[in-house]
């Protein structure tokens, strides 16, 4: 038995219970979570924006320890430290064929297995593939990624999440240049992360937005030149700190129409627009045809990072040995396993960066 976090039904508050744990299968292997991160996509799901079966145990982003393997595993076993890939690419399909692993029409097909039991028999799936919001978890082996040397599991968690898509949103979504401006809209866990990648991209200006000023310091921390509270008048302060032309770039965090339009506004003549914010089907954008052919500007959604993990997590691993990226800064919470709701209320309030669930041992 392991202590889990396990939503039972869409938008009820998870339940921290006992629940019973298969032995590895065929394909498949056991890991021991040294943490996990809380991220919005977690929220997205407890909330019915993203669906997933239910009860259901949660968490997508961690890090751990193998402690079994199952039959016909290669490539991983017993002892080894690794990262958690939610998104495991099948190698065969449409997208896969076209090198958008990201985009892998199979990726969450094992979303609905049945992952693990409650003490009453009661089936359990796993909300994002891996189920991070436990003690231990069993998954397909295929979800597992080598966790970088040197980097501590409990840090390396947040690699599986938010520092892949920031870093993946500069480098592949908007494809940041040395020296130009991007606006970063958000300034939780991952938009964190996107800062730090900005700036180790080697941006100019780097304009951080956010609701609460009391994020202004860890922005900075992270990166940003600039800060200013989001307002109406955010896209003409924007404009006004490049030049009266708007920035190069810009990335969308928080998955909510006025920020993704002021996103798209804040951007220069042929600017460029990611959304990396998961936001519901009432967030509505509207446009109309003058200025999108008088401004040229691209907007374009952001899965994932729109990267392989697989082959961008080494990279990643290089800045963060060089210090150019520090996956422990966006951490402003560490809790346990019970403190998971109160670290979702913290993101409803835009409150602080990234809660990190560390398990003991």
């Amino acid at each position: 038995m392991v202590r889990a976090a396990v939503l039972p039904a869409v938008d009820s508050p998870l339940e921290i219970v006992d629940i019973e744990l298969p032995a590895p299968g065929p394909g498949q292997a056991r890991v021991r979570l040294a943490a996990a991160g809380v991220c919005h996509s977690d929220l997205s799901l407890a909330n019915g924006t993203l669906r997933v079966p239910v009860p259901a145990v949660l968490g997508h982003e961690g890090a751990g320890t193998v402690t079994a393997v199952g039959r016909d595993v290669t490539g991983v076993g017993e002892g080894d430290r690794v990262v958690l890939n939610w998104a495991p690419s099948c190698g065969e399909c449409h997208a896969c064929s076209r090198g958008e692993v990201w985009l892998c029409s199979d990726a969450l097909t094992g979303a609905g297995r049945v992952h693990a039991r409650l003490a009453d028999g009661t089936a359990l799936h796993p909300g994002l593939n891996v189920a991070a919001f436990a003690e231990e978890t069993v998954v397909p082996a295929c979800c597992l990624l080598p966790a970088p040397a040197g980097v501590p599991l409990t840090e390396a968690a947040l690699l599986g999440c938010a520092v892949l898509t920031g870093w993946g949103a500069v480098r592949h979504a908007v494809a940041l240049r040395p020296g130009e401006s991007v606006a970063v809209f958000g300034a939780g866990g991952v938009g964190l992360s996107v800062l730090q990648a900005a700036r180790a991209a080697g941006a100019g200006r780097i304009v951080a937005v956010d609701v609460s000023p009391a994020k202004e310091e860890l922005a900075r921390a992270a990166g940003a030149t600039d800060f200013l509270c989001a307002r109406d008048t955010t896209p003409g302060e924007i404009r006004a700190l490049t030049g009266g032309r708007g920035a190069d770039a810009a990335v969308e965090c928080a998955g909510r129409a006025v920020s993704i339009r002021a996103a798209w506004e804040s951007t220069r003549r042929g600017g460029r627009t990611a959304v990396v914010g998961i936001g519901g089907k009432e967030e509505r954008v509207s446009f109309h045809a003058l200025e999108l052919f008088h401004w040229s500007r691209t907007l374009t959604g952001c899965v994932y990072g729109n990267c392989d993990p697989a082959r961008e997590l080494p990279l990643i691993a290089e800045h963060i040995a060089a210090g150019r990226l520090d996956p422990g800064m966006l951490v402003t919470d560490r809790v346990t396993l019970d403190a998971i709701p109160a670290a979702f209320d913290r993101m409803l309030a835009g409150r602080g960066g990234r809660s990190l669930v560390v398990f003991e041992g």
